[in-house]
């Protein structure tokens, strides 16, 4: 069976370099926590934990701590969470991806002009949750036409008072989506500035996944069921080609492919490990 295997699948640069600090402290003996898994990946986080080091979830489970290391994801955080590490005098080592931070770093500019801050990508995910808390105005989270259309008919006193919007986007956000949205602001005639601050890695891992499902018979993609990066690059795949297979590892993959089905394409989050992904692929070109 031939596959064609995306040249971006596979950890990107921000949880690589995260994955990799989580590792290093635990070679130094250290006790370790992660504000929340380090990435969204079941097996990375498992062995992990293996290892020594042990998750944290929430202000809460901070606040319980008196001694150690917390390790701040790629995904990055709030304000808050840097102030209280501050205030308990806990090591905090820093992995949030230098593309996230720099997201913080105009929210944070903007809003003290006072922008109001529209965030184009999934409510609750953490990384957009920690983008909300470097805003010192009201911030909005849009993730759909509806949502978007929706707001300004509910706000239309904004472009009465000449109120300015600053909008961002989650980094792992689907672009084309992002454009859409971006568009109804500006039609409208809002007084918008726009940031597009999705990361050139997911850009390019949703148009590498677009065309290699536009060529094949059947599509896999390979990622943690909460990753929303994967989830992104399935909705992609999906619309291009219909038998598109969403699993997080091997043990996942039940499929009956044809004998005719060539090639077969393969894609994965940027949660993915690179073993996970070659497992599923040497599979593939064996049994089928």
């Amino acid at each position: 069976m031939k596959v064609i295997r995306a040249k971006s699948a596979g950890f990107c640069f921000g949880v690589k370099r995260a994955v990799e600090k989580v590792y290093e402290q635990l070679e130094n003996g250290k006790k370790i926590y992660t504000f929340g898994p380090i990435i969204h990946n079941e097996a990375v986080v498992k062995d992990l934990e293996e290892r020594g080091a042990t998750v944290v979830e929430g202000i809460d489970g901070l606040e319980r701590l008196e001694r150690g290391t917390v390790v701040i994801r790629s995904h990055g955080v709030a304000k808050e969470v840097y102030d209280l590490l501050e205030r308990k005098g806990l090591e905090c080592v820093d992995a949030t991806c230098p593309f996230v931070k720099r997201i913080h770093d105009i929210v944070e500019k903007e809003s003290r002009q006072g922008k109001r801050i529209v965030i184009i990508g999934n409510p609750g995910h953490p990384e957009v949750e920690g983008i909300r808390g470097w805003s010192v105005t009201e911030t909005t989270v849009l993730e759909s036409k509806e949502q978007a259309e929706s707001f300004l008919n509910e706000e239309k006193n904004i472009a009465l008072k000449g109120e300015e919007i600053c909008i961002v986007s989650q980094t792992t956000f689907n672009y084309n989506k992002f454009k859409e949205l971006v568009e109804i602001f500006l039609k409208k005639g809002y007084n918008v500035s726009v940031v597009n601050t999705i990361c050139s890695a997911t850009e390019e891992r949703q148009t590498e996944a677009r065309q290699i499902a536009s060529q094949v018979e059947n599509m896999i993609v390979i990622g943690g069921t909460h990753s929303s990066n994967t989830r992104k690059l399935y909705e992609i795949c999906r619309e291009e080609c219909e038998n598109t297979y969403f699993i997080q590892t091997l043990d996942d993959l039940r499929l009956e492919l044809p004998k005719t089905a060539s090639p077969v394409g393969i894609t994965a989050g940027a949660s993915t490990p690179n073993n996970i992904i070659e497992e599923v692929q040497n599979y593939v070109r064996i049994n089928f």
